[in-house]
């Protein structure tokens, strides 16, 4: 196996040391400052030719979903006799139902481009897992949620807790590999920017309480939440997530976490653990 990485690269390196496997660098610029329209363009510096290849690349951006495509065109141009796609973090995966005449299907679309270019796609926390029949080849999700235990481990908590019922099933992971209790919160959206936490008879009253969920966009989730459980008496608040957006003024609103952690799906200022030993296992059931 050959591990490709786009402009992932910061990611895609660990990875290929846990596999043992060679790393494949490309090159996204033809000449300084790329073509004058702003075009992307990619070219893969090394021998494919019978390989199977695992190509990363988040896409985050519009840039960077262009980059996979063309990564993955590269690769077979190469003569990758296989091409496994890994998208850490897949972008438009939240447009997964049309809410309105006319909208675009945003997950399916972006799945059929990616997927006509690939053998088979692995996603890690993907908005929702349904998503994965929209890509015309084999799909999966691998758990992200064993980095963020390995990041909470040394951090003696009492409680797990997810902001709302959707990261339950989070919260449920990570606490039962440190087994401890888990919990969820309520929430009320009020708009794209604001939401509510209705308070709930947490026992939290002088506990350490890590908060965990799959992505911080806005961060109004995150801090309602945070700021809830230290009304409620929760004496020391973590926060981690496994993509970490940080939309906006995101970090301004997170002050009130005791700390704040994301996985390098997006490399970041907040990047404090990794998840290349799970890309690495689920990567090789497929070598």
């Amino acid at each position: 196996m050959r591990i490709l990485a786009g402009s992932h690269a910061a990611l895609a390196a660990p990875v290929a040391k846990e596999l043992g496997a060679p790393l494949v660098t490309a090159s996204f610029e033809k000449v300084p400052g790329g073509f004058p329209d702003g075009e992307a363009y990619v070219r893969i510096q090394g021998d494919l030719r019978g390989e199977t290849v695992a190509v990363i690349q988040s896409t985050l951006g519009d840039r960077r979903l262009v980059e996979l495509l063309l990564l993955q065109d590269a690769a077979r141009e190469a003569g990758a006799a296989k091409v496994l796609t890994f998208i850490p973090y897949f972008a438009y995966g939240r447009q997964d139902k049309v809410f309105e005449p006319g909208e675009a299907l945003s997950v399916r679309g972006i799945a059929k481009a990616i997927g006509s270019g690939a053998d088979r796609v692995l996603t890690m926390g993907i908005h929702n897992p349904e998503s994965l029949r929209h890509f015309p080849c084999p799909a999966e999700d691998v758990s992200g949620m064993p980095a963020v235990a390995r990041h909470f481990g040394a951090m003696r908590l009492d409680l797990i807790v997810a902001p709302d019922d959707g990261a339950a099933h989070h919260a449920e992971a990570v606490a039962s590999t440190l087994k401890i209790p888990w919990d969820a919160m309520e929430k009320t959206r009020i708009d794209a920017y604001t939401v509510k936490v209705a308070p709930r008879q947490l026992s939290v009253m002088g506990k350490r309480v890590g908060v965990v969920d799959e992505v911080i966009s806005t961060g109004g989730t995150i801090a309602a939440a945070v700021n809830e459980l230290k009304a409620q008496g929760a004496r020391f608040v973590p926060v981690a997530c496994l993509h970490g957006v940080f939309a906006a003024n995101a970090l301004e609103k997170l002050k009130a976490c005791d700390d704040l952690a994301c996985s390098d799906t997006l490399p970041g200022p907040q990047t404090r653990f990794s998840v290349a030993p799970e890309i690495a296992a689920a990567l090789r059931k497929h070598a």
